[in-house]
């Protein structure tokens, strides 16, 4: 980059606008460097797609090795440094949390329409018109995914399978997608709830425990909660039936004063005076449990010796420091009441489980809340062979979980397979004959660029792109129900997605083109970049020459 870059002239005067060192790129050199960078990590995404996509080992500087097809844990753990490659990390990550899917489809999206985009540059189309035209063919788009979705009930379990399944083709799960999808699907529809008009389905009711050990097929859906501790009394009992549970937010011991407080003691007797009456206290608090019918309490504070000891002696099995979030869950699982002060509890404020046990799962303890009535949170037991697999084990579950809580929330579906694609490209040309001037190019462009998706799943099923494309095209101006075909990656045709169960959320897809779009936009938009030099290290105070700093970042 010439010095020229930060001088300006004034009268033939050279003045020093921008600090030395400092680095900028403008015009089509800073936005074919942006698109650059962007395509760059799409191509390390596109691999990822479909259920014939690959995995990718990443090791971080500590060593430690996930193994993922995750679009969302890929680009968290590939600690981008360049911004417009954090910039689709953010996509990625608003996607996941969004609608819990599609983060590497809408990466996908992004790179094919700024690869479309560049291609329009190149013919001397301004920015701010393809921008234009790929929002007017995203309302386009998006208005037709909306008339040809498919309605479907929210308790419709088979359905809801069919998209859990769907999310985790592909995945280190494939093997028990089937046992998942209907874990999920089981979850979900527990924890979903009317508010008002509106279904809400939140994952944060749904528990994640994850033990190695045993196999995939082990894991298990516990209408109720894990609680990953144990009792904390040898003597207390370790199964309880109809249990009545105290939740507490109160601890069961005597706490230390606030302030600094001295206690002058002059005989032995005020010594046994002063601890019978902390005995006396903490025996107060058993009774009061004992005397509202309580047989299992959860405190997320602590629990002095001599409380177990009367605890145990009452019978009532007790868990100390228990999480807060696994605390609210309690309370949603057992109907209960969480309560600040022992004194105010009452038998309505206690928590109903079927069924409370301490088992060992692996080599630990764990304390199950079984058997709820209408439990508004649950648990699932994640077990594998080894940790990785657990842990890629849970990822593909979350998931399963978010496609099925995104169709109880907005019950509609659409066939996967690269098929709604299809449909929105062909729509999207049809409209692009509307269109008048240079934007009718960018309207094909986005058009071209939406293929990408069942391009890449052609690629990745070891097909022809080309032939798989054109006989996609065909199919979907030609039949009535043309907008059910898609990319079948197992028989290798051009088949009737519906029929083979691939179906996807309707929100997922609407997402992940409006995220690829407004990606799309940010970065287009860019005509310059400035690149601040980096804070001297090297040499001493005062010292110049080169070498007094460090270089300026590059824009490579």
């Amino acid at each position: 980059m010439s010095s020229q870059a930060y001088l300006t002239q004034i009268g033939g005067v050279p003045v020093l606008v921008l600090k030395e060192g400092t680095q900028r790129a403008f015009g089509k050199e800073a936005l074919r460097v942006n698109i650059m960078v962007a395509k760059a990590i799409t191509e390390v995404m596109k691999s990822t797609l479909g259920p014939k996509g690959m995995d990718k080992m990443l090791i971080d500087s500590l060593g430690d090795i996930t193994i993922t097809n995750d679009g969302a844990t890929i680009l968290n753990e590939m600690d981008v440094q360049h911004p417009v490659g954090k910039l689709l990390v953010e996509i990625a990550k608003t996607q996941d949390d969004e609608v819990g899917d599609g983060t590497t489809t809408s990466v996908i999206l992004t790179g094919g329409l700024l690869d479309e985009a560049e291609k329009l540059i190149d013919k001397n189309i301004h920015p701010t018109v393809i921008i234009t035209g790929y929002k007017k063919a995203l309302d386009i788009g998006i208005d037709h995914l909306r008339k040809i979705a498919i309605p479907v009930k929210r308790d419709d379990v088979e359905v809801l399978k069919k998209v859990a399944a769907t999310s985790m083709h592909g995945k280190i799960s494939e093997t028990v997608k089937d046992y998942f999808a209907e874990l999920a699907a089981k979850a979900m529809m527990q924890v979903a709830e009317q508010r008002g008009n509106e279904w809400v389905a939140d994952l944060d009711n749904v528990q994640i425990v994850k033990k190695h050990g045993g196999s995939l097929f082990d894991t298990q859906l516990i209408d109720g909660i894990v609680i990953d501790k144990e009792v904390v009394h040898a003597s207390m009992p370790k199964k309880v039936e109809n249990a009545k549970i105290a939740l507490l937010d109160a601890p069961l011991e005597v706490e230390k004063p606030e302030i600094d407080a001295e206690i002058r003691i002059n005989s032995p007797d005020q010594i046994k005076t002063f601890l019978d009456e902390e005995e006396n206290i903490l025996k107060s608090y058993v009774d009061k449990l004992k005397s509202i019918g309580a047989n299992v309490v959860f405190t997320t504070k602590g629990i002095d010796d001599i409380a177990q000891y009367y605890l145990a002696k009452a019978g009532i099995m007790a868990v100390r420091r228990v999480k807060r979030s696994d605390i609210e869950k309690l309370v949603k699982a057992t109907g209960g009441k969480l309560v600040t002060n022992i004194e105010d509890l009452t038998p309505n404020d206690l928590g109903f489980a079927g069924l409370v046990k301490e088992e060992r799962v692996g080599d630990e303890k764990m304390v199950f809340v079984e058997k709820c009535k209408n439990p508004k949170a649950v648990s699932i037991l994640i077990r594998g062979g080894f940790e990785r697999l657990v842990d890629e084990a849970e990822r593909n579950l979350v998931d399963a979980l978010s496609v099925v809580s995104d169709v109880i929330e907005d019950p509609y579906i659409v066939p996967g397979g690269g098929a709604a694609e299809m449909e929105v490209a062909k729509v999207v040309r049809q409209y692009a004959s509307k269109v008048s001037g240079r934007e009718q190019y960018a309207v094909e462009s986005f058009a071209s660029a939406i293929e990408t998706v069942p391009k890449t799943l052609a690629e990745n099923a070891g097909l022809d792109a080309i032939d798989i494309l054109t006989e996609l095209r065909h199919v979907h101006e030609s039949k009535d129900d043309g907008w059910k075909y898609g990319v079948n990656a197992f028989s290798g045709k051009v088949t009737d997605m519906t029929e083979t169960n691939v179906v996807e959320p309707l929100s997922v897809k609407i997402q992940a083109m409006k995220a690829a779009v407004e990606a799309m936009t940010m970065i287009m938009r860019i005509d310059e970049i400035i690149a601040a030099s980096k804070i001297e290290t090297g040499g001493k105070s005062g010292e110049g020459g080169e070498g007094a700093g460090s270089n300026p970042p590059s824009f490579d």
